[in-house]
């Protein structure tokens, strides 16, 4: 039963063997909290989840931490009409009552990059100190690394150095390359004091890259087994996080993980396309279930593509999910009316798939012969084998976080509180009503009619004041 997994640096499927025998650490690089979650993101807490899900199947102790990037670049021009630390802390909440409405598990830590200064102050000073950061040539705050003192930089993507594009994160008259990149950035006039902490070098904020590699050195050590996150993020995100902890001496990840993005009617999500669906939509269109089914179908890996019925979310791709999951339901009530389900492991076709590099296709294919094989008994009177073949479903279910039955499903939460969800939801309906707002103020009515659409297929009823907008559950 040895687990394998498609490891991104070697470009290879290997065996997971962990550090520790019998504990797994991961460390999944979470939201930048600048804006309201969509479906990718979406997908790639989902495919982490049953990850997490299986490897405490096969026995495992899974200590999984996801990070909140709270400070950056994105998240200061964003906030217009309310404090960085407000926006920030706003959007973090819609990202958690998306996670929690598609049966997404709380992390074991979900550290926010604010709260880990300290820890990328020590290692911005061992870079230093081994040769490998250096403060800007100009004088200022800044400190960068130096990508030519690391020979091995470029070899999570397999690049050259000379063939790499400039970062663009920082003024380059500061750099020895155009291609090194910030560990430490200077305030700028025009930015918060809030936003900027003193440190060696001078008052300022982290770069992008050192706060996971000190996020992750803080909570699973020096070395830890996976290291995952979106695809989008291998470069240079995810390069340079290699960069900086190796040449500080650290072992860092064993395994390099990276789920596929997701395209809508065969091209890719982007803002000038304007087709970016966001969790809001998704969750307004189909029940989270089958949201979640939806996404674990496709292998973590693949490209998924989610084709809609004439740009509307209700048909297409979700409505197969909807049918398919249906089918399980389905096969369920009639189980549960004959007796009631057996405890039972999941099918060893099953387990092969999910040991084999996570492959839900196979695993779902699995559950659908046993769903179609508990019906074929339940039609034949063959009581027993349909409640046993029941069983079996139901076992798969729960590994892939899908059992209809789980709380998360009815509850609209993993465990908490009515005040808590009425919180969270309360936090995304505001959330939209702000955009609403500002597709208003900019005349985009066509934006502000699909926001209230979608607050409508959802339940929200929204009114319009003179001066303020309410909203209310029908």
């Amino acid at each position: 039963m040895t687990v394998r997994i498609y490891d991104s640096k070697q470009q290879a499927i290997v065996d997971l063997r962990p550090i520790r025998p019998g504990e797994v650490s991961m460390y999944v690089c979470g939201p930048t909290v600048q804006s309201s979650p969509h479906i990718g993101h979406v997908r790639s807490a989902v495919a982490y989840d049953v990850w997490r899900r299986w490897l405490e199947h096969r026995g495992n102790r899974v200590t999984f931490v996801r990070n909140v990037t709270d400070i950056d670049d994105k998240v200061l021009v964003n906030a217009v009409d309310e404090p960085w630390w407000a926006l920030a802390y706003r959007i973090e909440l819609e990202f958690t009552a998306a996670y929690r409405a598609v049966g997404v598990l709380a992390p074991t830590y979900e550290p926010r990059a604010t709260a880990s200064v300290p820890e990328m102050h020590a290692l911005i000073a061992l870079l230093i100190e081994r040769g490998h950061a250096y403060p800007a040539l100009d004088g200022s705050a800044d400190v960068y690394f130096d990508v030519r003192s690391w020979p091995r930089y470029g070899a999570l993507t397999r690049q050259s150095i000379d063939r790499m594009e400039p970062a663009a994160d920082a003024d380059p008259r500061g750099k020895r390359d155009p291609r090194d990149f910030a560990l430490w950035k200077a305030r700028k006039r025009d930015e918060p004091a809030s936003a900027s902490w003193e440190s060696p070098w001078g008052t300022g904020r982290p770069g992008w890259h050192i706060e996971c590699s000190a996020m992750a050195r803080k909570y699973l050590g020096d070395a830890f087994d996976i290291h995952g996150g979106g695809l989008d993020l291998r470069f240079p995100h995810h390069e340079n996080e290699l960069a900086q902890s190796t040449a500080a001496g650290l072992g860092f990840a064993s395994v390099w993980s990276h789920n596929g993005l997701v395209n809508v009617d065969g091209e890719k999500m982007s803002k000038s396309l304007g087709n970016s669906i966001f969790a809001a939509d998704l969750l307004a269109s189909v029940r989270p279930i089958v949201a979640r089914y939806f996404l674990v179908a496709s292998h973590y890996r693949s490209t998924i593509d989610l084709r809609t019925a004439g740009g509307s979310l209700e048909g297409g791709s979700l409505a197969e999910a909807e049918a398919a999951f249906g089918r399980i339901e389905s096969m369920l009530e009639r189980a549960r009316r004959v007796g009631e389900l057996p405890e039972r492991t999941v099918p060893d076709a099953f387990g092969a798939a999910m040991d084999d590099d996570l492959s839900t296709p196979q695993a779902v294919a699995a559950l659908h012969e046993t769903t179609r094989a508990a019906n074929a008994a339940l039609d034949a009177g063959d009581e027993a084998a349909a409640l046993a073949r029941a069983g079996e479903a139901i076992a798969m279910l729960r590994v892939l976080g899908l059992d209809p039955a789980d709380a998360v499903w009815h509850s609209g939460s993993s465990g908490t509180s009515g005040a808590e969800q009425s919180a969270a939801l309360a936090s995304l309906v505001e959330t939209l009503l702000a955009e609403r707002r500002q597709a208003r103020a900019a005349k985009d009515f066509a934006a502000s009619d699909r926001i209230r659409d979608a607050l409508a297929a959802a339940g929200i009823l929204v009114e319009d004041g003179r001066d303020t907008t309410t909203w209310s559950i029908a």
